[in-house]
């Protein structure tokens, strides 16, 4: 299926801003089950200066400066992506106890590669409320497979989408207890209780295909994906209670949501500031 995504951030200032200095994760990434075609970026006022990396985790990051005196910043990505979802079948059905042991061990690439997801990270930390709530999950020998899709739809029931309920500071202990929030909450939350089980996963950020039935298409979406020895990454949407296929666009990977923020930078004046984000992902046909 290929499609078109538009990602649009506006900031309007009470003050005008003198300059600016700003990152942005709005790049998707080229995958196996994802083939980006097309994907440039503009910035109004234009910038003076521009630039792409790759960061530590592989996603594209493009940097840019204004020096101009502005009072609103609107940054527009615009993405054509080619996505072939492969199958999700015969996942091993290795007891979570078993990974945890593995993946202290990092017995290959993968597994350490992997490792470095089971620490806490700043928006994320291990907790025993977290550990907690994962019980009914990750039973003693459960597949990890099966304890994490289990984990993703009580934490989809449990938590009601609530898009004014939380804010990206909001400590993960109150998130817990609040059982409110939008897809960065229920992704954090997810990550959090794998992590506190001594188990491997990352925060991803990207798009759902607009007009459909799930939650979080309006704005940038995030899901989980949790690593299974013998088998790779296992992505798993709590939002919306499925497992990412042909209606998922991935942009970028890391830690929690700070790894992969889609806009963010410093600035000189402004005062205070509103921000509005629209995304809009469409089917994209082929010129014939």
């Amino acid at each position: 299926m290929r499609y078109r995504s538009t990602h649009v951030t506006t900031y309007v200032y009470e003050a005008p801003v003198s300059q600016c200095l700003s990152e942005a994760h709005l790049i998707p990434r080229t995958l196996p089950s994802q083939e980006v075609l097309s994907s440039y970026i503009v910035v109004e006022p234009t910038a003076v200066s521009a630039e792409h990396r790759i960061d530590y985790f592989g996603n594209h990051v493009s940097l840019f400066s204004i020096l101009d005196k502005h009072d609103r910043l609107i940054v527009i990505s615009n993405s054509v992506v080619e996505i072939i979802p492969a199958p999700v079948h015969d996942l091993p059905k290795v007891p979570w106890e078993e990974v945890r042991t593995l993946l202290s061990k990092y017995p290959d690439e993968a597994a350490l590669q992997a490792y470095e997801f089971t620490f806490d990270s700043p928006f994320i930390a291990s907790s025993a409320e977290l550990v907690a709530y994962g019980a009914k999950s990750l039973s003693p020998g459960v597949p990890i497979a099966e304890a994490a899709i289990d984990l993703s739809s009580r934490i989809h029931k449990d938590f009601k989408y609530a898009p004014e309920a939380t804010s990206i500071d909001m400590p993960l202990a109150d998130v817990l207890k609040l059982k409110q929030g939008v897809c960065q909450d229920f992704a954090h939350v997810m990550i959090g209780v794998l992590r506190s089980y001594g188990l491997a996963a990352r925060y991803v950020s990207g798009y759902l295909r607009s007009g459909t039935k799930y939650q979080g298409a309006e704005a940038s979406h995030a899901w989980v994906s949790v690593f299974i020895p013998g088998y790779g990454w296992l992505d798993l949407d709590p939002t919306n209670n499925v497992i990412p296929s042909d209606g998922h666009i991935t942009v970028a990977w890391g830690r929690d949501y700070g790894d992969v923020t889609p806009v963010k930078g410093v600035s000189l004046g402004g005062g205070s500031q509103t921000v509005h984000v629209e995304v809009r992902v469409t089917p994209d046909e082929p010129e014939s």
